[in-house]
């Protein structure tokens, strides 16, 4: 589909059909589809090149909102600092990091392949609230892990905790977290503005990225209870935000999206 539409902009006529056909297959009857593709090249083209600061425009300004708080809340919830220190959270907990490891590493594939098959069935909401509760009672296992081995209770009890908290952990976020606001993000902005809220959300994602992998070792430093407590509670404000700001997108027109976004 990227090739057709690259050459449909590109004004080769003979290459698009020819490249929506192979697509659709030979028997296939590709006018209707054909057609619509080139008044949604023509009509891209026709709008004026969106710039930073149209982006808060009210028209605009929710979308954006949307796009950038699930960033925000996807990495701030602390999943690049259990990804990049996974073998040191196991070891502390007396854990084998190299056995934990692994089936941290098949359980984030399995969940992920699993994830692709039910997005479009569950929907983008149910799948980001069921990920965002099991982030919760992941972090809340993780953090009553290092409570106990902190405070030298029920220390037999903390490698089991430890790991049922982490492996919750990533199986949520895989199952919701991690796919589903991209999945929105590519739906939710109009086209004239795709381009740049695309990358201001990214930017954000990244930014969360850093910070998070920076912050991770100066909050364990303090309290590695207290870290686990605090992604919770993050997450905890992801699902208030899912709830209360983010639309339904599955199977929705833009338009129908955007009616939903601005009421």
């Amino acid at each position: 589909m990227k090739m057709a539409l690259l050459q449909a902009k590109r004004g080769r006529e003979e290459e698009f059909q020819k490249a929506l056909q192979k697509l659709r297959g030979k028997e296939a009857d590709i006018s209707q589809e054909a057609n619509e593709i080139k008044d949604y090249i023509e009509t891209l083209e026709r709008l004026p090149k969106a710039r930073f600061l149209d982006l808060f425009q009210r028209r605009y300004l929710r979308s954006v909102i949307i796009g950038v708080g699930l960033m925000v809340f996807q990495q701030f919830g602390g999943i690049n600092g259990v990804c990049f220190y996974v073998s040191n959270i196991f070891e502390s907990a007396g854990f084998s990091p190299s056995l934990g490891t692994i089936i941290y590493a098949i359980l984030q594939v399995v969940v992920t392949a699993l994830n692709t098959t039910v997005i479009d069935k569950a929907g983008r909401k149910p799948l980001l609230l069921v990920s965002a509760s099991g982030l919760i009672l992941g972090c809340i296992i993780t953090a009553i892990s290092f409570y106990l081995k902190v405070n030298e209770l029920a220390t037999k009890s903390v490698p089991a905790l430890t790991l049922t908290g982490i492996l919750l952990y990533i199986g949520s976020f895989s199952a919701g977290m991690g796919a589903v606001p991209w999945v929105i993000m590519s739906e939710i902005f109009p086209i004239n503005i795709k381009g740049v809220a695309g990358s201001l959300a990214t930017l954000v994602n990244w930014f969360g990225a850093w910070a998070i992998s920076y912050t991770y070792n100066y909050l364990m430093s303090w309290s590695s209870y207290g870290t686990f407590i605090l992604y919770a509670a993050i997450n905890a404000l992801a699902i208030v935000f899912v709830v209360t700001v983010v639309p339904e997108t599955k199977g929705r027109t833009l338009e129908q999206i955007q009616a939903a976004i601005n009421t």
